[in-house]
């Protein structure tokens, strides 16, 4: 492993399940086709969250896929979950699992979400090993993520410093330029960063290509 192309994993954070879209996958007489196979065979955790968040996960599931760089046996790209820790984004989830994230709160102060978080965290850093940097791509501003992630992961945590200051939306675009150009963004430990900022000029619209 080479220092210009250290091996990387990402971490992407949640969308909420208990929002519109939740609601809409997870009703019984939806028929579109998602819900369908959703219903009849589950789906993969990164599919069910982009269609549940739209253009915010959608840009760290992009971003994340093509940039990962993995020990052999690691998955590139995991998900944080309410209630089941760390799970890779190609784990095909039920009905039920969905129904059971919406009923533990993303809240570092409670011991459903956070033991399971701190487990499977614990776990990757053995896996990946020290040469692996693992970079959060989620809200460093808030401690729902950064308390259990930093108490084990110290300064190998990091995140981009161009989301300091954006919002969600701004942050999915972002990400999903970079993905289509194959250009990395700037990480930086998120134990010793500044976490807010002001926040940078609008970006332009997204061409329709994007996907």
């Amino acid at each position: 492993m080479s220092a210009s192309n250290p091996k990387r994993i990402f971490l992407l954070s949640p969308a909420n399940p208990a929002g519109v879209r939740g609601r809409i996958i997870l009703n019984e007489e939806a028929q579109f086709e998602l819900a369908l196979r959703f219903r009849r065979e589950g789906l993969p955790l990164g599919e069910l969250f982009s269609f549940i968040s739209g253009l915010y996960f959608r840009g760290k599931l992009a971003y994340a896929r093509a940039f990962a760089q993995v020990p052999a046996g690691v998955a590139g790209v995991m998900v944080i979950t309410a209630c089941q820790g760390l799970l890779a984004a190609d784990t095909v989830v039920s009905a039920s699992d969905l129904q059971r994230m919406i009923e533990v709160p993303i809240d570092a102060s409670d011991s459903r979400y956070r033991a399971p978080l701190e487990r499977e965290t614990r776990k990757l850093a053995d896996l990946a090993g020290d040469g692996c940097e693992i970079v959060l791509l989620g809200s460093v501003a808030t401690p729902k993520y950064v308390e259990p992630l930093v108490s084990i992961l110290g300064d190998r945590l990091l995140f981009p410093a161009e989301f300091v200051g954006r919002g969600d939306m701004s942050r999915g675009g972002l990400l999903l330029r970079h993905a289509r150009a194959g250009l990395q963004l700037n990480y930086i430990p998120v134990a010793t960063a500044v976490r807010r900022g002001i926040r940078p000029a609008k970006l332009p619209k997204l061409p329709a290509q994007l996907p």
